[in-house]
């Protein structure tokens, strides 16, 4: 087996650390206040949630926690409940009513492998779900923090954020938006979870305004590289390497960036998002080496 690069094992460390811990929350033990956890749609939350994946905004969250020295259980907490977030929207984008893909990480979707019900139920438990792992006492932070992140992934993840993005999107199909309209709806449906999830580290580690103001600009400018990079790789890479559909964006007449501007720009802008990002770290010198990695490799990334 080829061996992976110390960015890529790192990353994959996170990624098993926070599968573990998934596995943890979704066991078939009923927590208090539950009644029972039914069986198929607990199946469904798994397939949603534990089919692989990079993980990296759980990475970004661990990393940005690092920063300040909290690199413990609740960073792993809030990294999962994030990570529950993100598998959500995956769900329901992949539904018939949203993308219509019968592929993610290479597996059936969970509508394709259960049925359009489950899935979506599967969706709105794992966000549900989020927040009772970050409000949860397990998340040993104070009460007024755990709120602040309880408010911060909501803002995140809903009408100003990723799914008033993803509206944004299916409107884009039927009128197409200027460019600063496609900036604006990928800052949403992608950018807001990654910059929370920097922010997120953040607030984890107790940092002040100044430093929570700059690890958010940061996820905003990888959260916009993450998105022209998918763009980007959707015009040119494999459904195999991919572990999805590629090309529908422009099978579809989709404007994105990548498109609308072609390859060499797109490389060009990615290569300026990661000098803003590194720009944004440098008074964390050396303790910043990792999330400055995590920076180029979303830029780099061939999947």
């Amino acid at each position: 087996m080829e061996e992976m690069p110390p960015f890529e094992s790192l990353l994959a460390l996170t990624a098993q650390s926070v599968e573990d811990l998934l596995r943890r929350l979704l066991d078939e033990r009923v927590r208090e206040g539950e009644i029972v956890r039914p069986e198929r749609l607990l199946s469904a939350m798994k397939h949603g949630v534990l089919n692989g994946g990079k993980r990296l905004r759980p990475f970004l969250v661990m990393e940005s926690a690092a920063l300040f020295d909290a690199q413990g259980t609740a960073a792993l907490r809030v990294a999962a409940a994030l990570e529950c977030v993100h598998c959500y929207s995956l769900i329901h984008d992949d539904l018939p009513a949203m993308d219509d893909d019968d592929l993610r990480r290479g597996q059936p979707t969970v509508h394709r492998a259960f049925d359009e019900a489950t899935a979506i139920l599967a969706g709105d438990s794992l966000l549900t779900y989020a927040f009772d792992i970050i409000a949860d006492t397990e998340t040993e932070l104070p009460a007024t923090t755990r709120a602040e992140l309880v408010l911060r992934l909501a803002r995140a993840a809903g009408v100003g954020g990723m799914a008033g993005g993803q509206a944004l999107d299916l409107m884009a199909a039927r009128q197409r938006p200027d460019e600063a309209g496609i900036v604006q709806l990928q800052a949403m449906k992608t950018g807001a979870l990654i910059r929370f999830a920097c922010e997120a580290g953040a607030i984890v580690g107790g940092a002040g305004p100044n430093d929570r103001e700059r690890l958010s600009a940061f996820g905003a400018a990888i959260g916009l590289a993450f998105q022209l990079a998918d763009d980007l790789l959707d015009l040119t890479a494999s459904s195999e390497a991919m572990g999805k559909a590629t090309g529908k964006d422009a099978a579809a007449g989709k404007a994105t960036l990548a498109a609308l501007h072609g390859e060499a720009w797109s490389r060009n802008q990615l290569a300026g998002l990661v000098a803003q990002a590194e720009e944004l770290l440098e008074p964390y010198e050396d303790k910043a080496a990792v999330l400055k990695q995590a920076a180029r490799f979303v830029a780099e990334r061939n999947y």
